[in-house]
């Protein structure tokens, strides 16, 4: 099976904000129900999401970017794969907690990877981007940030 290439193409900034709102109501819905079969397909999503197939993209994509105005300005997608990734990790923690019987290491990791994305949504603030773009710098790369830009996930990393 080919592994699908991944796209440096830069990306509208608002898709990644209306996909942490879906996310948002998604595990906000599994904190209330405890439903582990939404929180897997939440899981999926974020593994989609990892290598640019997520369906929120998708349906932002199809459905929401052509009634809008096009975006001032676009953002690197690396950051935004990372955070799917870091929410991925999240959901399998919360899994492996359901499947351990800990209701509280579920519960905690569901909550905080909903915090995270009510961020994304509400204030633009990514915190899977803000940590890449730490582990871009520890490992020597540049980041530079537009001036012009209204949030801190809008950067622009260059390579060192």
């Amino acid at each position: 099976m080919p592994v699908p290439r991944l796209s440096a193409r830069p990306i509208d900034p608002r898709g990644p904000r209306v996909a942490a709102a879906v996310t948002t109501v998604v595990l906000a819905a599994v904190l209330l129900t405890g439903s582990v079969w939404l929180l897997l397909a939440q899981a999926v999503v974020f593994a989609l999401g990892t290598v640019d197939r997520s369906p929120y993209a998708l349906a932002f994509r199809t459905l929401v970017r052509p009634r809008l105005a096009p975006p001032t300005e676009l953002e690197d997608p690396r950051p935004v794969r990372f955070a799917q990734a870091v929410g991925l990790v999240f959901a399998l923690a919360a899994l492996l907690g359901v499947a351990a019987g800990s209701g509280l290491l579920a519960v905690a990791a569901t909550a905080a990877a909903l915090a995270a994305a009510f961020l994304n949504a509400a204030f633009g603030v990514c915190l899977g981007c803000e940590l890449y773009l730490l582990t871009r710098r520890a490992r020597g790369g540049r980041v530079e940030q537009r001036p012009q830009s209204p949030s801190p996930t809008h950067r622009t990393e260059v390579s060192a």
